[in-house]
């Protein structure tokens, strides 16, 4: 059954033109059409010219978002010892051992993003019922699984992301809240288009970039042009 669009969608959707937008412009529009009744995020869905279902064509990664993501991140930590301790002292919202291990399998989620020291992942693997379908299972290449507790924290607090591919090549990419300023998002985009390049998978052959799309929560896809993006250096994102 087709999707009932609102007449409020339907109405910001005619302010979108059928084309790829400047980054800017599309940016300055996505605030425009950013109406809800609450603080919308800015979104991003990039298409890939990849197939996860190959190894050397996944594309799982961190990105630090430059002006932050304007969410309180909730921190949970998983590790033994002084370790717990530690993260507290960090700034970890929970942190615990085998006994925050149990509470996970009861159901408790209060976190946005879950650390564990090495040495507990053994462990934690007991959790992927409830942790994969989230996508929060520490993982190295996440920068989930550390020790070094008091950096993790700091920088997923600050505005560290992780991301991944879905099992289509597409990306999807919370980068921010729609009230930013147009210039702070386009930061916080070209940050993210960078580091999509940088991680580009051993195996993506042709080409690698299909389409890539912004939206605010609520709002219309307003397409972006890639290779104005792509071009644009970061400085010239910074100056805007």
């Amino acid at each position: 059954m087709a999707k009932k669009v609102s007449r409020r969608l339907q109405e910001l959707q005619k302010k979108v033109e059928d084309r790829p937008y400047e980054p800017l412009e599309a940016l300055a529009l996505l605030k425009e059409t950013a109406t809800a009744k609450f603080s919308e995020s800015a979104e991003a869905h990039i298409r890939l010219g990849i197939d996860p279902k190959y190894t050397d064509q996944q594309l799982r990664t961190t990105v630090a978002l430059p002006k932050g993501t304007g969410q309180t991140v909730r921190v949970a930590v998983i590790a033994r010892g002084e370790k717990v301790t530690e993260a507290a002292n960090a700034g970890a919202d929970i942190s615990g051992s085998e006994d925050l291990i149990d509470e996970i399998q009861k159901g408790m989620m209060d976190f946005d993003v879950l650390i564990a020291t090495p040495d507990m992942m053994p462990q934690v693997a007991k959790l992927g019922r409830q942790l994969g379908p989230r996508g929060l299972m520490p993982s190295p290449k996440g920068g989930t699984v550390t020790f070094d507790l008091g950096q993790a924290i700091n920088e997923f607090k600050a505005g560290k992301l992780e991301f991944r591919a879905d099992r289509s090549g597409i990306v999807h990419v919370m980068f921010g809240k729609a009230t930013f300023s147009s210039e702070d998002l386009l930061v916080n985009l070209k940050a993210l288009q960078e580091t999509i390049d940088r991680n580009r998978p051993s195996g993506a052959k042709g080409r690698y970039w299909r389409s890539v799309f912004v939206s605010a929560t609520m709002g219309p896809s307003i397409e972006v042009d890639i290779n104005a993006l792509r071009d644009m250096k970061t400085s010239d994102a910074t100056a805007s």
